[in-house]
């Protein structure tokens, strides 16, 4: 298995990640991995106005939890590489084909595992 080919990708992923969660959103210094999309600030707007900002920030909080949920993902190949426990399928142990993990490398599962 091409690990350190796999590895770069991920570690290209996650800054791709980060950046786009820090375009919008601030991490919470408390809790490892949680992300808070910054509040929209409305003042001085009309109703509509506001009604669209709300909006926007409804949107920009479930960019924010999509985006998470990724970065998580890859952490967790990062760190099952550095123990040496990478490419196992989570629900049948057996290694997740090296096709699947060079398209998605966080995969948890193998493709019988995942349908």
């Amino acid at each position: 298995m091409e690990t350190e080919k796999i590895k770069s990708l991920l570690e290209t992923e996650k800054d791709k990640l980060q950046k786009e969660l820090r375009s919008f959103a601030v991490e919470d210094p408390n809790l490892k991995g949680n992300w808070d999309a910054k509040p929209i600030n409305a003042k001085d707007t009309d109703m509509e106005e506001k009604a669209d900002e709300v909006q926007q920030y409804d949107n920009l909080l479930s960019l924010e939890h999509s985006l998470e949920l990724r970065l998580k993902d890859v952490d967790m190949a990062l760190e099952k590489i550095s123990a040496g426990k990478y490419g196992a399928c989570e629900k049948c142990g057996k290694e997740i084909e090296e096709k699947r993990l060079l398209v998605c490398p966080e995969a948890r599962l193998c493709m019988s595992c995942n349908i």
